[in-house]
Order: structure tokens, then sequence, then C-alpha cells
């Protein structure tokens, strides 16, 4: 017999990382920076967290640690992107395959080791799952009813008039890009702290590309950013209930199941605009455009 909160409670938590991360991302759009390094952070806050946790015994310093070491690692990206002014596209790319072999090079005295156990609080979901949730009317009201939220918006969809009214367009991307990697890292910890329970290299396994995905399915919105991670959740928890079930399907189908969605919903989201049916937001003016400031 099924538990549908035990169905209910496997969703969330193989939602929460993908919000954390998208959340992040879609903060760091608005402001009109694309930032493909979401997995390489994902995977240095994934190791430092579980580091942090496995030394201290703190599931809490842990997730602490993963934003710090997710915002430290973004800010690379913040100094290149805004300052040397690099082509944004190419140094998110780079910025992954730092994370990537950083973490495989740092990571190897941590594998075997068992993080400490979470706490689960009401409805049997922890505490990263009511904050992940809790995240997305927070950051819908900071764009929506916020003048901070105004400027970062009005800085992503024109810089340059947001320049010309005073605005620190560099400082306001910097600080949302740092905003986008503590929420990174935190999503990377929460896979290996509290959904598999310990260290393995490359354990993001393409998490940061989904929410890059997703942030593009919600149309820049965080309530669409909730429903798309939710179902990324429930495809991969269906993948994980067929597999368990000895469905006459192949392994590798099963996993490239919660991915295919994720396509399939993109490529029906770009037919729609293509059309002109989609009455959803479009995508910040200045996004990946590069700002410089006038002297």
């Amino acid at each position: 017999m099924i538990d549908p909160m035990s169905v209910f409670i496997l969703l969330l938590g193989a939602a929460t990382p993908i919000l954390f991360a998208a959340l992040g991302e879609l903060v760091v759009e608005r402001a009109g920076v694309l930032n493909l390094g979401v997995e390489g952070m994902m995977i240095t806050g994934a190791l430092a967290g579980f580091a942090a946790a496995y030394a201290t015994g703190s599931p809490a310093v842990g997730f602490a640690a993963a934003a710090l070491a997710g915002a430290a690692v973004s800010m690379s990206f913040a100094v290149l992107t805004q300052f040397l002014l690099s082509n944004q596209v190419a140094t998110g790319l780079a910025l992954t395959l730092f994370g990537l072999g950083l973490t495989a090079m740092f990571g190897k005295p941590y594998e075997g080791l068992k993080a400490p156990a979470m706490m689960p609080g009401p409805l049997r979901l922890n505490w990263m799952i009511w904050l992940g949730i809790a995240l997305v009317p927070i950051v819908w009201w900071f764009l929506a009813r916020t003048r901070a939220g105004l400027i970062l918006r009005a800085v992503g969809e024109n810089h340059d008039a947001a320049h010309g009214l005073g605005y620190p367009v560099r400082w306001v991307r910097i600080l949302a890009i740092g905003f986008g990697g503590a929420l990174a890292g935190m999503g990377g910890a929460y896979i290996s702290i509290a959904t598999v329970l310990q260290w393995t290299e490359g354990m993001t396994a393409g998490a940061g590309w989904i929410a890059l995905a997703i942030v593009v399915f919600a149309q820049w919105n965080p309530w669409g950013v909730l429903a798309g991670a939710w179902l990324f959740g429930g495809v991969t928890v269906l993948q994980l209930r067929l597999q368990a079930a000895g469905v006459a399907v192949p392994v590798q189908l099963l996993s490239m199941a919660p991915y295919l969605a994720t396509i399939f919903v993109l490529v029906l989201i770009s037919a729609r605009q293509k059309f002109g049916r989609s009455g959803g937001g479009a995508a910040p003016a200045s996004l990946g455009r590069p700002f410089y400031a006038l002297k």
C-alpha cells in the first residue's frame, strides 16, 4: 500500500535542491546576468556543506558553510563578468568545470563518510524544505513590492537607463550573483546532507542545468519556479517508484525521464512564444549583455 504522504515527502525532497538553485538563478537573471555556472556552485556547496556538517555534527552549520562557499565561488564569476567584462556564457561554463574539478580533487577524503541526520519537522518535513517553500513568496515580494527589487529589475531591463538614474548597476548585479551563489550552494548541500547523506564525486548530476531550464520554464516568476521544481520532483519520484516496482523499462530510460520532461516543457514554451500564444513574462531585456559604465 502506497502512503501518499511518503510520496509527497519524496517529491518535496527531490524538488528542494532544484528550488533553491533556481530561485537564486532567477534573481541573478532578473538583474540581467546569465550565470551558467549553477552546477559548479551546487557541487562546491555540496562538498563544503558535507565537510562542515561532518566536522561539526550540525547540518545547520553545513548549510551555512555551503552558502558561503557558493557565494565565494560566484564572486569569481562576478569579478570576471562585471569588472573584466568577460563573456558571461563562457565564464559560467568555466565556473561549472572549475567546481567539478575542485570538488573532485578535495572531496576524496570524505568519500564513504556519513553526514549527520537532519531532524524532521512539521508534517515530517525537514526545515530546509520549509525554508525553500518560504523563499518563494519572499523572493516574489522582494522583486514585486520593494524598492530594492524594483531597482534590480530596472537594471535587468535596461542597465544604461538605470545607470543614468544613478543606480550602481555593477554592485546590484554583484549582490544578485552572490545571492544566487549562496542559494545554489545550499541546494547542492541538500543533496549531500539531506538526500544522499554522503559525499560522492559529481553527485549533483546535472541538477544545476535543470535549475537553469526551470527559470526559463517559469518565465522568470518565483511561483513558476516552484511549479517547475515540483514537476521535476514528481517525475523523479515516479522514476524511482517504477524502478522499485520492477517495471520492464530500461533503467537508463527511467533515469532520463526527469530531464526529458524538462526538455519537453521547454519545447512547448518555445513553440507557444513563436506563435504568439504565450501569456507569460519575457526574459529581462539586458540579460547576458555586458555593462560598460560611462565615465
